[in-house]
């Protein structure tokens, strides 16, 4: 037995799920059981909440018994969870420049799910300051860019400006000071700030992690790119929800990198437990050359990024203050048997099944063969 196989087995113990015929995995074993009801009823303001983090949050407070508001434009529409939205109250307005409809009103717990800019994290921290408990920012390991070092903590001293400046800030740069607004408005023992790594799971709308289930149910020979101590982070959306609402549930205030799997994962135990979750028959063409993998412009396959420069830690984010807290994990193997799920349901339309990959940076089925070529063309 590989040392890379024992690694996954380990990583997987009591993951085991049963998977149907022809690389297409069988129902998960029914609905999962409804979550005990919380023990204080919470009145929750999410801003945002139908695209991804905000109904599978509603699905589980909503359980719990707590009641929710969305505060959105009223223009996207959720793909999953779709009939709880009649138990939710909406109001409408825009984080640019209309904030009418949340003044005056009262909320235990503010979940921003939608900080896209500065500006929208100041302006709603300090308009809800005083009408809120809690205010829940969900931030992101982007924060630590340059990723440098190993086992980064929350005690990252973080980049508050870009180099050179730039018109608006840089994805990090912007989560790192919409942070700063939030402590500002609602001071360190009312704010809740979690930053995930790289998110998975049903309804993910930037087909990242996605693209791992699907291609190895397709079978056949499977690029692997990197070296099988490559680290791989990433976290399941329902996860990263859930906890989300439990932290609110116990104020547990404070700062959170919110990254799995529990142990450590490399890159090739990361495919084999992907793989558990489908019954093709593959065959695995590993290109650890860094080099020959930037030549042939693969240096990610999400959540896989090449760990050179400022990306060597990018997949080495302690999670140890989460799982204090309660953060718990769902097997790789059950995430990758829900994804799948979701894609060959009618929450996916066609149009986007036939979309996937279908261009760079992505791994097309032509690039990947192209590269697998090269490979064997170099190496005999």
């Amino acid at each position: 037995m590989t040392t890379a196989r024992r690694d996954f087995i380990k990583a997987a113990a009591g993951g085991a799920l049963a998977v149907g015929l022809g690389g297409r995995p069988m129902s998960a074993s029914g609905p999962p059981s409804r979550s005990p009801q919380a023990a204080r009823q919470l009145n929750i303001l999410i801003l945002g909440g139908t695209t991804f983090l905000g109904p599978h949050q509603i699905r589980y407070a909503l359980e719990r018994g707590h009641s929710i508001t969305t505060f959105t434009r009223g223009k996207t529409k959720p793909t999953i969870h779709k009939e709880l939205f009649s138990d939710v109250e909406h109001l409408i307005g825009d984080r640019n420049d209309n904030l009418e409809a949340l003044k005056g009103r009262t909320w235990d717990v503010v979940i921003d799910n939608s900080g896209m800019r500065v500006e929208w994290a100041r302006d709603t921290a300090q308009l809800m300051k005083d009408s809120a408990e809690l205010y829940v920012y969900t931030s992101s390991t982007g924060v630590y860019l340059p990723y440098l070092g190993e086992n980064i903590t929350e005690d990252r001293e973080l980049v508050l400006a870009d180099d050179p400046p730039q018109e608006r800030p840089s994805y990090g740069v912007m989560k790192s000071l919409s942070e700063m607004e939030v402590r500002s408005a609602f001071g360190e023992d009312r704010s809740i700030v979690v930053r995930p790594t790289y998110i998975i799971g049903p309804a993910d709308p930037l087909d990242r992690f996605t693209y791992w289930p699907l291609r190895l149910s397709r079978g056949g020979e499977v690029l692997v790119p990197g070296r099988g101590h490559d680290p791989i982070q990433y976290i399941d959306v329902r996860d990263l929800t859930e906890w989300m609402v439990r932290l609110a549930e116990n104020r547990t205030a404070g700062t959170f990198n919110v990254v799995g799997p529990a142990s450590p994962l490399g890159m090739h135990p990361f495919v084999y437990g992907v793989h558990a979750a489908v019954s093709s028959a593959v065959s695995w063409v590993h290109i650890p050359d860094y080099d020959f993998l930037k030549q042939h412009k693969v240096q990610y396959v999400i959540p896989w990024i090449m760990p050179v420069d400022d990306y060597s830690g990018s997949a080495r984010i302690s999670n140890a203050r989460a799982v204090a807290n309660g953060l718990t994990y769902r097997p790789l193997a059950q995430s990758s048997v829900d994804v799948l799920e979701w894609w060959h349901s009618d929450a996916v339309t066609d149009e986007r099944r036939q979309k996937a990959w279908s261009e760079p940076p992505a791994l097309t089925p032509d690039h990947e063969k192209e590269i697998i070529a090269a490979w064997r063309a170099r190496t005999g």
